[in-house]
């Protein structure tokens, strides 16, 4: 059945959303749910009956759902505050608003809509998906032209809303002015499979070979942002003859668990999970601000509304909570002598988030590693800041010499 409100087409026979043509990128139990709400528009939808029909009957906290709901909301482009399409019914559930029309599928309907899919990846990131050997679905991306970097993925992922979002859309738009850009989605997080048994350091490595060997690259220079400074070492370290460059920006060695010195440092970090648990997946932003303002406290009121959204729809609150000690567990200061790849190594001076010592010491520890300070107090890079256009150079430039600037 092919379902079609406003611009968009919902082809439960492809298992494709559509807006104007274009293939939108959705994660699966999300499209399910919004196939729910769609097919059950004549009525209020119950909490309980999205349960036993998505989750089949598992138990899910209502954090999660909210996370569901609210990335079904953003893909057919609803909001929480303005809720045109979805909208939540006080104590009873979720309706689907939009009028919608419906017809059969054809076999000339599904080849117009592969040939959209043909062209659409010529014109733009092409989303793939790779499994693991324990059945784990990794999604994927490429967009750009020219030689091969790696993205290795960092904790808050989402392939499709970060190309949208101003606090990541410039990078990617940088990058892919010259080089074939591959990023993915870690597990349990963003377009990749939210319902793992494993987020571990070790599983995130694991995520990282298998897309490599799905693209088909042979070698490749990795970058490497926050805790993804980390994943790239360890795969550098296991595989040097496949890494040519390595750039690392805002990363650590040691985890925050295991930085923590005090007592009283232990107790912030937990303190940080307890909130996490009970307030990542609720509408009122108040809870995921406080992260908001360690990765980029410079940010405009855009950026700030941009990436609270993207924490809600990039991963549910059991996730981030495993993702976060996975990371604060994180230990790989013996590998760093090891590395015999030319590196370059980049930190912001004012990083809220992971101090400017952590990079700089890691960077002391690499054999001839280039170390940049970059003017900032943001963790990440954001647009209108001095840091921006230095760290793009820097990286055109290490990746053209191998030693980046003098």
């Amino acid at each position: 059945m092919i379902y079609r409100f406003g611009s968009y087409t919902l082809d439960t026979k492809l298992l494709e959303l559509r807006c104007d043509g274009v293939i939108c990128a959705i994660e699966p139990q999300v499209f399910d749910l919004l196939v729910f709400l769609v097919e059950n528009r004549d009525r209020v939808v119950s909490k309980d009956q999205l349960i036993d029909t998505i989750w089949q009957g598992r138990i899910v906290s209502d954090a999660t759902l909210s996370t569901r709901v609210n990335a079904a909301r953003h893909a057919v482009g609803d909001n929480g505050k303005d809720q045109k399409i979805i909208r939540t019914v006080q104590r009873r559930g979720f309706h689907f608003d939009a009028d919608v029309t419906e017809e059969e599928t054809s076999t000339d309907q599904q080849s117009g809509a592969v040939k959209d899919s043909q062209t659409i990846a010529k014109a733009s990131q092409a989303i793939r998906f790779c499994t693991t050997a324990n059945g784990v679905r990794i999604a994927y991306a490429t967009a750009g032209r020219g030689p091969a970097l790696v993205k290795t993925a960092n904790w808050l992922n989402h392939l499709e809303y970060d190309w949208e979002s101003p606090v990541w859309r410039h990078v990617f738009e940088g990058l892919t002015s010259k080089y074939l850009l591959v990023r993915y989605d870690g597990r349990g997080n963003g377009l990749s499979d939210w319902d793992v048994e494993d987020i571990s350091f070790e599983a995130f490595v694991r995520d990282l070979e298998n897309v490599v060997d799905a693209v088909g690259l042979e070698r490749f220079p990795l970058l490497g942002i926050s805790q993804g400074c980390a994943i790239s070492i360890a795969y550098a370290t296991r595989h040097p003859e496949r890494v040519s460059h390595l750039i690392l920006y805002g990363g650590f060695a040691l985890g925050w668990n295991k930085r923590a010195k005090t007592e009283a440092e232990r107790e912030q970090g937990a303190a940080m999970l307890t909130l996490m648990r009970h307030g990542w997946g609720q509408e009122n932003p108040t809870f995921r601000q406080l992260f908001t303002s360690q990765f980029i406290p410079g940010a405009t009121k855009e950026q700030n509304d941009w990436f609270n959204e993207l924490q809600q729809i990039s991963t549910s609150p059991e996730n981030a909570v495993r993702n976060l000690q996975a990371c604060g567990d994180i230990d790989i200061r013996e590998l760093l002598p090891q590395i015999s790849i030319p590196t370059l190594v980049m930190h912001s001076r004012d990083d809220a988030r992971i101090p400017f010592d952590v990079g700089r010491r890691m960077a002391a520890a690499i054999p001839g590693a280039r170390f940049v300070s970059l003017q900032s107090r943001n963790h990440l890079i954001l647009e209108d800041g001095l840091a921006w256009p230095k760290f793009l150079k820097e990286v055109e430039s290490f990746l053209e010499t191998g030693t980046g600037r003098n």
